[in-house]
């Protein structure tokens, strides 16, 4: 072994000491949220229809953006892409996706988050994935691609709600929109493909209704 490997494989060894200390050191500090935190981000967390005119600073979407990105991608593909739809122009482009009921509560949102995903996501695996080149995994095969990508950027949009309400904004996220006519608006001659939207901002609870029924574990939890 060479000089320059020895001092890489140290490098390395370096590194995953750091990462496996900076989480056994994390689990000390706070072994579990608490119930309030939970509550917050899932539990007691509403989808909302109607929203307060306090706008959203680019700051606290880019904080959004950071959490986000920390979440787990398989092979950290990362292929979520986010469009930040906040002028009036882009909210009229926007409007022409969405069905008739979803209008207003899109417009009244002081950001809407186009959360889409890229199809050449692979191409960057050089740099999100240095241990080996994994883009022969990808390279020619459209199913394969099409898939990864929609699901870890599913994920993505996930882990951005949570993000969100973690920093103390509410969300609304919505499917009832034309996946084609935001691809044709906003995507159109790019290999990035629409999943859902989000609105994003400080609601107003009064037009919540009460939460709606969820499964008992039993109903839909097995082993195996």
């Amino acid at each position: 072994m060479t000089s320059a490997s020895l001092s890489d494989t140290s490098a390395l060894d370096a590194l995953r000491e750091q990462a496996q200390a900076t989480v056994r050191n994390l689990r000390e500090r706070k072994p579990q949220l608490d119930d309030d935190s939970i509550d917050l981000i899932l539990r007691d967390a509403r989808s909302h229809y109607a929203w307060s005119d306090r706008p959203v600073p680019r700051e606290m979407l880019e904080a959004i953006y950071e959490i986000m990105a920390a979440g787990p991608t398989s092979m950290n593909t990362c292929p979520a892409r986010i469009v930040f739809v906040t002028t009036d122009e882009g909210k009229e482009r926007l409007a022409k996706s969405l069905k008739p009921k979803n209008v207003a509560k899109m417009q009244s949102a002081p950001v809407t988050a186009i959360i889409a995903h890229d199809l050449e996501f692979w191409t960057h695996l050089p740099f999100l994935f240095p241990h080996e080149d994994r883009r022969p995994m990808f390279e020619g095969k459209p199913a394969h691609i099409e898939a990864t990508a929609f699901r870890n950027g599913t994920l993505q949009g996930a882990y951005f709600m949570i993000a969100a309400r973690a920093l103390g904004l509410d969300v609304g996220a919505m499917s009832g929109f034309s996946n084609d006519v935001v691809d044709e608006e906003f995507f159109a001659g790019t290999t990035l493909k629409s999943n859902f939207l989000i609105n994003l901002g400080y609601a107003d609870e009064s037009a919540l209704f009460q939460k709606l029924p969820r499964f008992a574990f039993d109903d839909v939890c097995s082993f195996a």
